[in-house]
Order: C-alpha cells, then sequence, then structure tokens
C-alpha cells in the first residue's frame, strides 16, 4: 500500500502522520509531499526519515492513496492529477465536498455511500465532522427538524500563523500586522468570526456547518443555523447544539443510544462535575457528548455539548479512517485501475 501524504510538513499534515502510525495503516511505501519550498526537507515516519518530494514525483510514482491536506487551490489542481493516475484521493480541503458528484464522508455516518469509482473523496470541515457523528443516530431515530449550533474553536484549526500569533501573544511579543492570523488578538480572546464574511452576513465557516450537514446527513429539509467563535483553547473544538425534533424522545434512552454508538464517549455526570472538554478531546480521536438535557422552552427540544479534537477527528483522523474504509472494502488500490 503506497500512500502520499500531502501538505506534510503542515498542521494537519503534521498529525496526518502521526495518526497513520498510531492507527498502524498498513503503509508498505510512505511518500510525503509538499511545495516547492519544502522538497528536500526531511521528515520522520514509522522512526525512519523520508525526504520530501514534489507534487509531479509523487504523481509519477502512482500511490493507491494521497491524503491532501494543502489548501483548496492545490487540490484542485493536483487531485485530478492523481486520481488520473489511479490513486484514490482523500481531501481535507474545501474544494471538493459540495461538488455535485463527490462524496462527503464521515465514516461512522455515510462510509457505505464509497465505490471503487470514488477516486476524490471530501473530507468534510472539523466543525461537521463531530456535529454530524452526534447527530446521525438521532436524526434516524427521531427525525432533526432544526438545529441551532454555536460553536468554540480552537485557534490551531486556523493553522500554523494562528499559533505562532497566539504564542506570540501570550509571550509578549509584538506582531507586525501581516504575521496575525486574524485581525484582533486571539490570545485572552473570543472572536466571533471564523473565514471570511459573506452576503448574508454568516461567515464561510457557518455556511459549511449548514451546507455539508444537510448533505452528509442526505436531508435538505433540516433547517440549520450557526455562529462559529474561535477562542484560545488548545486541545479541540466545542460546540453547543440544540435540536428539535419531530418525534417525542426520552434524555435517558438518548444517552443509551448515544453511548452505544462506535466514535462516541458520552461524559454526563453533572453530579460528579463530569461533561466533556477540550482538555480531554486533546489528541484523542473520540466525539466526545455530555449536557444532555431537555429544552424545556419549545416541545421536542434537545441541548447537547459537542467536543472533538478538531486536529484529529476534525481533520486526521477522518482522513485515514476513510482510507481504512477503502482498503477493508476493497475499494482502493492502482492496480485495479491501471491493471
Amino acid at each position: 500500500m503506497k500512500v502520499a501524504v500531502v501538505g506534510v510538513t503542515g498542521l494537519v499534515g503534521t498529525v496526518m502522520c502521526q495518526v497513520l502510525e498510531k492507527r498502524k495503516f498498513p503503509v508498505t511505501e510512505f511518500l510525503p509531499v509538499a511545495s516547492a519550498r519544502s522538497v528536500g526537507k526531511q521528515v520522520n515516519f514509522k522512526g525512519k526519515s523520508h525526504t520530501v518530494i514534489s507534487m509531479e514525483d509523487a504523481v509519477n510514482e502512482r500511490p493507491d492513496i494521497a491524503i491532501f491536506s494543502a489548501g483548496g487551490s492545490v487540490s484542485k489542481e493536483w487531485a485530478p492529477r492523481f486520481a488520473a493516475v489511479g490513486t484514490t484521493v482523500v481531501d481535507n480541503s474545501s474544494a471538493w465536498r459540495m461538488e455535485p458528484g463527490h462524496k462527503l464522508v464521515v465514516p461512522e455516518v455515510n462510509a457505505k455511500v464509497l465505490s471503487e469509482n470514488d477516486k476524490i473523496i471530501a473530507n468534510p470541515n472539523c466543525s461537521t465532522i463531530q456535529l454530524v457523528v452526534a447527530l446521525a443516530p438521532l436524526h434516524d431515530k427521531y427525525k432533526i427538524k432544526r438545529i441551532v449550533i454555536s460553536t468554540y474553536q480552537s485557534f490551531t484549526g486556523t493553522g500554523v500563523k494562528a499559533v505562532n500569533q497566539y504564542q506570540s501573544e501570550k509571550d509578549g511579543i509584538e506582531l507586525k500586522p501581516e504575521d496575525m492570523a486574524y485581525h484582533y488578538p486571539i490570545f485572552e480572546n473570543c472572536l466571533p468570526h471564523c473565514d471570511i464574511f459573506l452576503d448574508n452576513a454568516y461567515t464561510k465557516e457557518e455556511m459549511k456547518l449548514v451546507h455539508e450537514t444537510r448533505k452528509i446527513l442526505n436531508d435538505d429539509s433540516i433547517g440549520v443555523t450557526a455562529t462559529a467563535v474561535r477562542v484560545p483553547v488548545h486541545g479541540g473544538h466545542s460546540e453547543s447544539v440544540n435540536l428539535e425534533f419531530e418525534n417525542e424522545f426520552d434524555v435517558e434512552e438518548i444517552k443509551a443510544l448515544l453511548t452505544s454508538m462506535d466514535g462516541i464517549v458520552v461524559i454526563d455526570d453533572i453530579q460528579q462535575n463530569k461533561y466533556p472538554m477540550p482538555h480531554f478531546a486533546k489528541d484523542q480521536d473520540e466525539v466526545y457528548v455530555g449536557r444532555i438535557r431537555r429544552d424545556e422552552s419549545i416541545k421536542n427540544g434537545l441541548n447537547l455539548w459537542i467536543v472533538a479534537d478538531n486536529l484529529r477527528k476534525g481533520a486526521a483522523t477522518n482522513a485515514v479512517q476513510i482510507a481504512e474504509y477503502l482498503l477493508a472494502e476493497n475499494l482502493v488500490g492502482v492496480s485495479k485501475v491501471n491493471g
């Protein structure tokens, strides 16, 4: 199994390598790939040093799987070139998520939509992934009518520049405007501004939650509204989620249902002050759910608190899990395409 990690020197790319190792993905040949300025650098994988290669060289190597975390413009240009030689691309950017004909996949929710003909597969947005892992079983049983989401998203989701800004501000180092990932300080601050503002006054991040949730749950009738906030937190994204169901529910039944699901850890013991936090989620692959309680202001309303490591389940782990599913179902392999 020849595997390329594209964008290997970036924040998510580094975590992807760690996840491939931790989950013991059967990599027989590892291809670290990055932009021209990083070609020739050394990266470590499974205790060995590997030389970063160019996109062109990686395509010529015809990997079985290429996991991309290099930005939308790079993916638009290069993912089709990898696909043309038979490589299956799992892309972590927003480039393909809402493109017709391209699957948007969270393995616990909708992996069964995949086939060997899917050569460019989209990894959803980090905040969407943890949301739908928790909501999918509830939607199946009780039918969600409306979702109201407020996110508390780690600055690490913006990338290395944001991490450097946070650390510099923490250390009292003044930055030039061009070195800042955000318009305002992130240290000891909250920014109700994730990604760019759109014509409807929502941010791009907020609308990703709307469109991607509907696509993954395969239901455009669900009403979804979101406010996304960037917070000075390591360890993951948190979400306050309010649901309105069509059907009656029992809170204890919901807790039991979520507890039974793969990839979910329920922490909900208010008598002992136990609930999900990024402190628990950091470096973990699961989605944590707690503060499960009835919304007493509407009929069939429910409140949830959902937390996950945005670099793990929100990005790298989900991509690797897609690759694991493809391998387990014999849906991947250049030889299958090129004989």
